[in-house]
C-alpha cells in the first residue's frame, strides 16, 4: 500500500518530500481500514493466503476499505471528499495488492518445492 501510495503522488508530480504529510493522510487511513476489514475476510489465515482461488478476498476487502479510506482523509485534510478519487485507488490499490499477494504466492511455493 505504501508502494501505490507513492507511486500515485509521483504520477501527479509530487513525489518529493514535502508531499510526505498529503501521502500518509492517504496511506494511514488505507492501512487502519485494511487492517480493520482482512481478518473479516480471513486475510491472514494460511490457507486463504497460500490459495490462488482466494484472490478474490483482496479485491472485495479493498473496495470496501478504499471509501473508507478516502473519507478519513476528506476529514483529515478538511477537503473534498472525490468520488473518482475513490474508484481510482480502489482499483489500483486492489490491482496493487494483488500483484503483491500473486508474488507471496510464487515465493511461498517455490519454498515448498
Amino acid at each position: 500500500m505504501a508502494a501505490i501510495t507513492m507511486v500515485g503522488f509521483a504520477t501527479h508530480g509530487e513525489g518529493d518530500l514535502s508531499f510526505l504529510p498529503r501521502m500518509f493522510a492517504v496511506f494511514i487511513p488505507l492501512a487502519i481500514a485494511w487492517f480493520l476489514l482482512a481478518p473479516w475476510f480471513r486475510l491472514f489465515q494460511p490457507e486463504i493466503t497460500s490459495s490462488p482461488k482466494q484472490l478474490w478476498r483482496l479485491i472485495l476487502v479493498m473496495f470496501f476499505a478504499t471509501p473508507f479510506a478516502v473519507i478519513l482523509r476528506g476529514l483529515i485534510l478538511n477537503a473534498a471528499i472525490i468520488p473518482i478519487f475513490a474508484i481510482v485507488l480502489s482499483a489500483v490499490s486492489a490491482f496493487g495488492m494483488l500483484i503483491w499477494r500473486g508474488i507471496y504466492l510464487l515465493y511461498s511455493r517455490s519454498l515448498r518445492a
